[in-house]
């Protein structure tokens, strides 16, 4: 473990949108300065960050000066290229490491790494060609959802198939670029968790959260959750396992499936989640803060939850409603998106509904 960045240290992060816009908040409140790389100009990171390179991943001098000017990196989305990776990492220590990010690049990698250390998730298997998606739905069955192995999120790259005659709209839907077939889980409710492993090893895992999904896109996250406390202690367990598993440092969302077989795992994401908004009004220290405590070999928060919150995002023209929504006792999160377009998150609420039991 090296020592620990001192207040006054600039922290890099790669990409500009609202998660590296609230990163780079909670960095300011630790005394730290922060530099985004990010392509698109008048991103929601550029409004708070200290500095922002503006150049492609493809350029390897703003690269090089970027880590260059920074003291440790981190990141707020999977799909960077692995060319900008090796500029960057050459010259600057990135966290979470390289091997979280490939594996949750791929979703058929990321099962596969979940299968190995023994956790449970849909049925899965890899699909390419015509000929195998017949042979995944012969072995799993319909219904079930083929989405691209890499670039998916909120939804997108993703097909379900309710029975073999959707295989052929399926497959085109997919463009030529290699899937996996998930089987449906009946499951009740889904939840994820939101964890932090630090520098030391140590972990701090926050409560879960219950998610509801919109149109393929997280709605709201309700905390506490309707777990019992074998559950709650499950999923945090469950999550701790991933993180020590990757010999992760920083913090990580875990999706799950509340099942009567126990818990699923849907997907990890290796980044401060949205579904970890409701963080920011429910605990002391929020997921943001804890990232950047970890990746700064800083001594992590304690995760303990002192309010009951429902978080709901603000997709597209739900921003209209801000002026009613202003009028209540509900923290506001707007990312500074200029144009509101459908299926866009243009900011986040978080309604306190009572203090935790």
């Amino acid at each position: 473990m090296t020592d620990p960045l001192k207040t006054g240290a600039t922290i890099g992060i790669l990409g500009g949108g609202q998660l590296g816009r609230m990163l780079s908040v909670a960095a300011s409140r630790l005394g730290f300065k922060t530099c985004i790389f990010e392509p698109q100009g008048d991103c929601p990171a550029s409004h708070v960050a200290n500095f922002h390179y503006k150049a492609e991943y493809s350029d390897t001098d703003a690269l090089t000066n970027f880590a260059n000017a920074c003291d440790i990196i981190t990141f707020e989305f999977e799909n960077i290229p692995t060319e900008a990776l090796d500029i960057i990492e050459a010259i600057t220590p990135i966290h979470p490491n390289r091997d979280a990010l490939a594996t949750s690049q791929d979703r058929f990698l990321e099962k596969n790494f979940l299968t190995r250390i023994g956790l449970q998730t849909a049925p899965y298997a890899t699909v390419d060609t015509a000929e195998t998606l017949e042979q995944a739905i012969d072995q799993i069955g319909t219904p079930a959802i083929l989405k691209t192995r890499r670039m998916g999120y909120d939804g997108k790259g993703q097909s379900r198939l309710m029975s073999p005659d959707d295989a052929p709209q399926a497959l085109a839907d997919m463009a030529g670029a290699p899937a996996v077939y998930e089987g449906f889980i009946d499951f009740s409710i889904e939840v994820s968790v939101i964890g932090t492993r630090g520098a030391d090893g140590s972990v701090s895992c926050f409560d879960p959260g219950e998610n509801v999904h919109l149109n393929g896109i997280l709605h709201t996250t309700t905390v506490p959750a309707k777990l019992s406390p074998s559950q709650r202690t499950d999923a945090i367990l469950l999550t701790a396992n991933i993180l020590n598993a990757l010999d992760y440092v920083g913090t990580m969302g875990v999706e799950l499936f509340v099942t009567p077989h126990g818990l699923i795992v849907n997907e990890i994401a290796p980044r401060v989640h949205n579904s970890g908004h409701w963080t920011q009004q429910g605990c002391v220290v929020d997921q943001f803060e804890q990232h950047i405590r970890a990746i700064a070999g800083w001594p992590l928060g304690d995760g303990t939850r002192h309010s009951n919150v429902t978080m709901e995002n603000l997709i597209g023209n739900d921003v209209d409603r801000l002026a009613q929504i202003a009028k209540t006792n509900t923290a506001i999160h707007l990312y500074g998106k200029a144009d509101a377009k459908a299926g866009r998150k243009m900011g986040h609420i978080n309604t306190v509904t009572g203090p935790a039991a």
